[in-house]
């Protein structure tokens, strides 16, 4: 079994791969880690791990992680199953190395645009030659309705809502038409851009939003929630063949 360890701000989301296939999923706080780390590697036979993470760990963390399972810690220098052509590479966030993994092994020979929705909705291409170009960061659902909260006097902090119409009639409606109605509306600007350049262009969405936003985009697209963790252990069995 392989453990597949993806770790946000707050939370940490660990999948149990054995060949390509995930057959458990855990979500836990970040702040329980260690504990069920542990709790996993009791229950399955471990023989190879990964860690993703875009927050710190602190060195205890670091160490115990070490000491239970000795995984690979993706960084800008961990081999990867494409060629990175970003102008920046180590600037590059561990999540979008591993979107970019995903996109080459389960789309192969073709252009791939995948695009996360979560804190920050991200934009990343893979070229149908395997070479990442790049993309773009634009910020999510909640941080928009954030914004508007804290950016401003008056305005409310509001859950996301399924929009009824484009025209908001009042101040609720309004925030949501402009936050939903204008994300759907960049998506999908987005796409077209790209799809003017490359016509052959797959599309896939993922992420924390993933099936509240696939509902509300006109674009054809692939929806995967777990992608982040198939790129992840596209890496893992990339570096141990080529160990």
């Amino acid at each position: 079994m392989n453990l597949i360890i993806d770790v946000g701000n707050t939370r940490v989301k660990v999948a149990v791969n054995e060949i390509d296939t995930i057959k458990e999923v855990f979500v836990f706080e970040k702040e329980k880690i260690i504990t069920e780390l542990k709790k996993i590697v009791s229950k399955f036979s471990v023989s190879n791990a990964i860690v993703s993470s875009v927050a710190s760990f602190t060195e205890k963390e670091q160490q115990e992680i070490t000491t239970l399972l000795k995984p690979i810690f993706l960084t800008s220098d961990t081999k990867v199953p494409f060629v990175n052509k970003y102008k920046t590479p180590k600037t590059l966030g561990v999540d979008r190395i591993a979107l970019a993994s995903a996109a080459v092994k389960m789309y192969p020979n073709k252009n791939v645009l995948v695009l996360d929705a979560g804190t920050c909705i991200t934009y990343d291409f893979v070229t149908k030659k395997g070479e990442y170009l790049g993309g773009a960061i634009s910020p999510g659902i909640q941080m928009r309705y954030k914004a508007l909260h804290e950016f401003t006097a008056k305005l409310p902090l509001l859950e996301p809502s399924k929009l009824e119409s484009f025209i908001g009639v009042d101040t609720n409606t309004s925030i949501h038409s402009g936050v939903i109605n204008g994300i759907s509306k960049e998506i999908d600007g987005i796409i077209k851009q790209y799809q003017k350049k490359y016509s052959d262009l797959t599309v896939v969405l993922t992420g924390g939003d993933t099936y509240f936003l696939s509902k509300q985009l006109k674009s054809v697209i692939f929806a995967h929630p777990n992608f982040v963790l198939e790129g992840l252990h596209t890496i893992l069995t990339h570096n141990l063949a080529n160990d």
